[in-house]
């Protein structure tokens, strides 16, 4: 992964509109926020889209220190202020050490999400903010239907040929299960259209987003397969003017390390007020077994 990134660093700005996009948001989210973060780590800084946004931002006043870090040190050259080159899944934070970690478009690659959220967490002062996007599940959906089918055509049998991304539903119970507070998730789904599939696969190598699995198809992806894959394409997802579209989800995460003065969930059973009094409504019970 570190290798697709530091070749993509060089011109990772002419296919970049993912991560701004999701950058923008984490800003537009922390504007809502009125409490300030004295020390912050763009976690997946890339080439500084979040420090580019959150400098425009009403919020900037809010957010003190801001650490870049990137999986690849090629990424952070020239770029201002403090940046360190870290592996997700080995932070080198120490213990509530941080107010703010922001990480847009890179936790899809870790091999323990909830591990690498886990050390997010603790890295975090009690009542820190996480904000976390990463592809979901439906991403590149045409693409990967299409080249499976294809490969299953020619070759009788198919292989995983894009990484496999988490499942909108299942968001909000990562942040759980790696004990983070008051968790939200939400999904942005985007559709780029394309003039033709090469230009896509062009887009994601640039992005350093092409496959980076160690447990890779035995066979390589033959021209023959690739060009029956881009027929497929074609055929199923093509547009009146003969553009296709690609999918992309982004699932962003939102969760604070735990503290006492957070909103806490009463006790079952502790209601003072039954729910149908409070809508107003009359309440039906149900009917018992033996009736």
């Amino acid at each position: 992964m570190r290798r697709r990134l530091t070749r993509a660093a060089k011109g990772f700005h002419q296919a970049d509109f993912l991560h701004r996009r999701a950058a923008q948001d984490a800003v537009e989210r922390l504007e809502a926020i009125m409490r300030d973060f004295p020390t912050a780590v763009d976690l997946s800084a890339r080439r500084g889209a979040f420090a580019e946004a959150l400098a425009q931002s009403d919020a900037r006043p809010r957010i003190g220190a801001v650490i870049e870090a990137d999986y690849s040190a090629a990424m952070l050259a020239g770029r201002p202020g403090p940046r360190v080159a870290v592996d997700e899944e080995r932070l080198p934070f120490a213990a509530a050490s941080l107010d703010l970690v922001v990480s847009t478009l890179s936790l899809h690659w870790t091999n323990d999400v909830v591990g690498a959220l886990i050390q997010i967490r603790r890295a975090l002062r009690p009542d820190g903010l996480f904000i976390g996007a990463f592809l979901g599940g439906s991403t590149l959906f045409e693409l990967r239907r299409s080249l499976i089918d294809a490969e299953a055509e020619l070759t009788g049998g198919a292989g995983s040929r894009i990484s496999p991304f988490a499942d909108a539903s299942d968001a909000a119970g990562l942040l759980q299960r790696a004990g983070f507070a008051l968790p939200v998730a939400d999904v942005d789904r985007v559709t780029v259209r394309y003039a033709h599939p090469l230009k896509l696969m062009a887009d994601l190598r640039q992005m350093g987003e092409t496959n980076a699995l160690a447990d890779r198809h035995p066979r390589a992806l033959t021209r023959q397969v690739l060009a029956r894959a881009f027929e497929l394409y074609q055929e199923r997802f093509g547009e009146a003017d003969g553009r296709i579209p690609a999918t992309f989800e982004i699932l962003t995460l939102t969760g604070w390390a735990p503290h006492a003065s957070q909103q806490q969930p009463l006790k079952p059973g502790s209601a003072k007020m039954r729910l149908a009094e409070a809508l107003g409504v009359e309440e039906n019970p149900l009917p018992r077994e033996e009736d």
